[in-house]
């Protein structure tokens, strides 16, 4: 039997199993009666009480969009069989292509307009030249088809126009806090972001036999693999033939910035993040490393590229390593244990030159997040997740700062990670378009104090900032490919002004940590007082030190009347919100509860204020002793019935404190005696604000403090140690809401 007889009787065959028309009708009728019988029992459970009325209302309804549902599949496959076959293959084809050319998640609206207009400006563009370039045309085809050319070029051209154009500047929104800074002293210590007294010499360290020279043949150290095959899943072949090595032989390599002088000096490594693994993204931070070097650093820039993404490697991204931020943390440990064993080895630079009792951590994006990771390994016997692998490090690791980092991307046990007894930076840019919100500071407030020790944490917020003017080798867009041409880039710092930014706030950090220059505290707590060493821009900044006393954090239960201090109590009066809630961000949460407060004069009588009532025992308070507390700006109105977020910004909020002793002596003072309240950052990521399906702002805090002796001063007869009760009186605002957390004082 020939292959043609073959396939005819093949074809014959499934002709034979064709059913008739009516059988289709009479399956049609058993999906459709088997739907509305399952769907009406559904109904009828859930609506029955309701009664006959409401269950037919609301079962036809479910039936008539099933149909409606079902009818628009039917339309969209019709059309697309309208469709010429080449053009309909094309235009499918090149959907998930062009998607992911633009792939821009926080800008999904614009990510839709664009794929659709583009679609259809290069289809009339195709038809217009392949109709124009053949003979043949009636002179209405013609015209038809110059019509289209025109469209079609004068689209792409201002398309393009659009699209390669940097965006529009921004006219900056007001800065509350710059309007009181005449009240604020300037720090008298020296500049942490100007150069040291030491002069620097750079060094490499790595396997010896890495394709990259500096880590190969000029390496000036070499250094033995590490196995971290338990901890990466998706290490591809292309991967494997790219650095020569797999998971089960990871490098330690490092640029390293050294002081050139006599001592033992505290050692900060720093951790890249993730980007394309061909660029080498540890040199971005030369700037850093060189100044904290210079001021009595060693610094050592740690090499991670080989965990990064690739679109070779990770076949366009479908195939990416698998989890491997435990593994970043892993590996910045690793690189730690060579430096203890350098420490203590005669015979290379680094003998005796490394002081282990301050060791610090700096970490950007998803080395920010991996640092903490590290922080948090660092102690424990093994991992968190695999008993087999066992850790015994114990390093001081005293200092840990990230920058824009992400959070979550590794979950022990599918929990968020716990991380305590630590000194914690965060930094984040207002407009940061890869981690488009503040995801740091879900670790800031997981951070607990418990040992007694002096430890603190501070966050930053930056308005101007984004994600990759932190590392010089990533640059000003935060996206790759065409997909980076949507975002505003006009209202960016300069990348100069961002890495000043960073270089004053993580140097001070360093000194405070390891230098044990606890007079750098100062800067996180107002940044104001260090106007003279910073760009200007608007810094929303948090603070919290291991000393403090905790009156009201809003975390311990669903109770609005009950605080945080055991016999302290909570009390409203004439507000018009007063809810406690996990305060969210544009994408996700904060993990982290606070109370929201709303009034409005116009619509409710009397004072709005919300009071802190102390129990009888005194606190241990002194005149120089300080109340402190986050406030932020919620971008929403007062009134519940409003659900949308009010068109206009209100103008910086005031209110008034007031404090009463148990002899009914009060003080008072406004809020604008420290600061006025920012109003929400509104940001448009996008080249247009109907770009984005986020949020255009996230509440972000501001931490207040008002030294008691400044009450004191309005009252010589009220007495802070005798303190009873805490008023927020609203009533230097006619409306607005606030997000009130983290009541308490540092004695």
């Amino acid at each position: 039997m020939t292959m043609l007889q073959s396939f005819s009787r093949l074809r014959a065959f499934l002709s034979s199993l064709r059913l008739p028309p009516r059988a289709w009708t009479g399956a049609a009728w058993g999906v459709g009666l088997t739907a509305a019988l399952l769907w009406g029992a559904l109904t009828w459970a859930g609506l029955a009480p309701a009664g006959g009325l409401t269950f037919a209302l609301f079962w036809l309804s479910g039936l008539a969009f099933g149909a409606a549902f079902g009818g628009l599949i039917l339309l969209l496959g019709w059309l697309l069989r309208r469709l010429p076959p080449r053009y309909g293959w094309a235009a499918l084809g090149a959907l998930p292509l062009l998607a992911s050319a633009y792939l821009a998640l926080p800008l999904a609206y614009g990510l839709l307009a664009l794929l659709g207009g583009l679609l259809l400006t290069v289809s009339l563009l195709g038809a217009a030249l392949a109709s124009l370039l053949r003979p043949g045309l009636t002179p209405q085809q013609r015209r038809t088809a110059i019509v289209m050319l025109i469209i079609s070029l004068t689209a792409l051209l201002g398309g393009g126009a659009f699209l390669l154009d940097d965006g529009y500047s921004i006219q900056p929104p007001v800065n509350a806090a710059a309007l009181s800074v005449q009240h604020v002293a300037p720090l008298t210590l020296p500049d942490p972001s100007l150069p040291g007294k030491y002069p620097v010499r750079t060094l490499t360290y790595g396997s010896g036999s890495d394709h990259r020279p500096e880590y190969g043949a000029q390496a000036a150290l070499l250094t033995a693999p590490v196995d971290g095959s338990q901890l990466l899943e998706g290490w591809s072949a292309i991967r494997r033939a790219w650095w020569g090595f797999g998971p089960d032989s990871l490098p330690l390599n490092a640029r390293v910035w050294l002081p050139d002088g006599e001592g033992a000096f505290p050692l900060i490594l720093i951790a890249h993040g993730n980007h394309p693994m061909e660029d080498s993204s540890e040199n971005g931070y030369n700037y850093l490393a060189e100044l904290l070097a210079s001021r009595g650093f060693i610094v050592a820039s740690i090499d991670e590229n080989f965990l990064n993404l690739s679109l070779a490697a990770d076949f366009g991204m479908f195939a990416p390593l698998k989890d491997e931020n435990d593994a970043r943390a892993w590996l910045i440990l690793e690189h730690l244990r060579q430096w203890r064993d350098w420490s203590v080895t005669p015979g290379n630079p680094f003998y005796g030159r490394v002081n282990l009792d301050g060791i610090g951590l700096v970490g950007h994006s998803r080395g920010g997040e991996a640092v903490a990771i590290a922080a948090a390994f660092n102690r424990l016997p093994c991992h968190p997740e695999n008993a087999a692998l066992r850790f015994d490090y114990q390093f001081n690791i005293r200092a840990v700062a990230a920058l824009a980092p992400v959070d979550g991307q590794f979950l022990p046990g599918e929990r968020p990670l716990p991380l305590s007894d630590v000194n914690y930076l965060v930094l984040h840019g207002a407009h940061d378009m890869d981690v488009v919100s503040f995801g740091g500071l879900r670790q800031y407030n997981r951070l607990q104090f418990l040992d007694g020790k002096p430890w603190f944490k501070a966050s930053l917020y930056i308005y101007g900032a984004n994600h990759g003017q932190f590392n010089r080798a990533w640059g000003q867009r935060d996206m790759l490919g065409p997909a980076r041409q949507l975002f505003n880039l006009g209202g960016l710092l300069p990348a100069a002004q961002q890495e000043q930014i960073a270089k004053a706030f993580v140097s001070a950090f360093m000194e405070a940590a390891l230098h044990d220059q606890s007079d750098y505290r100062a800067l996180f707590r107002d940044p104001r007082a260090a106007r003279a060493w910073l760009p200007e821009t608007i810094y929303l900044s948090q603070y919290q030190d291991s000393s403090a006393i905790r009156l009201a954090a809003f975390e311990e239960d669903i109770d609005l009347e009950t605080a945080s201090l055991p016999g302290a109590s909570l009390h409203g009066e004439n507000l018009t919100l007063w809810r406690e809630q996990v305060v969210p961000l544009r994408w996700g949460d904060s993990h982290n509860s606070a109370v929201y407060l709303g009034w409005d004069t116009a619509s409710a009588p009397g004072l709005p204020q919300f009071s802190l009532t102390l129990p009888a025992d005194s606190l241990p308070l002194l005149p120089h002793s300080t109340l402190t507390f986050s406030l932020a700006a919620a971008d929403e109105s007062p009134l519940p019935e409003e659900k949308d977020p009010p068109p206009n910004l209100p103008a910086p909020l005031d209110l008034t404190l007031e404090l009463a002793d148990r002899a009914g002596q009060t003080a008072r003072l406004p809020l604008s005696h420290f600061s006025l309240l920012q109003p929400p950052l509104r940001v448009s990521l996008g080249k247009a604000d109907w770009m984005s399906a986020l949020p255009l702002s996230e509440p972000i805090f501001q931490t207040f403090e008002f030294r008691l002796s400044d009450f004191s001063a309005q009252n010589p007869r009220f007495n802070p140690s005798q303190l009873s009760e805490i008023h927020f009186r609203f009533d230097r605002s006619p409306a607005g809401v606030v997000i009130l957390d983290n009541v308490g004082f540092r004695p």
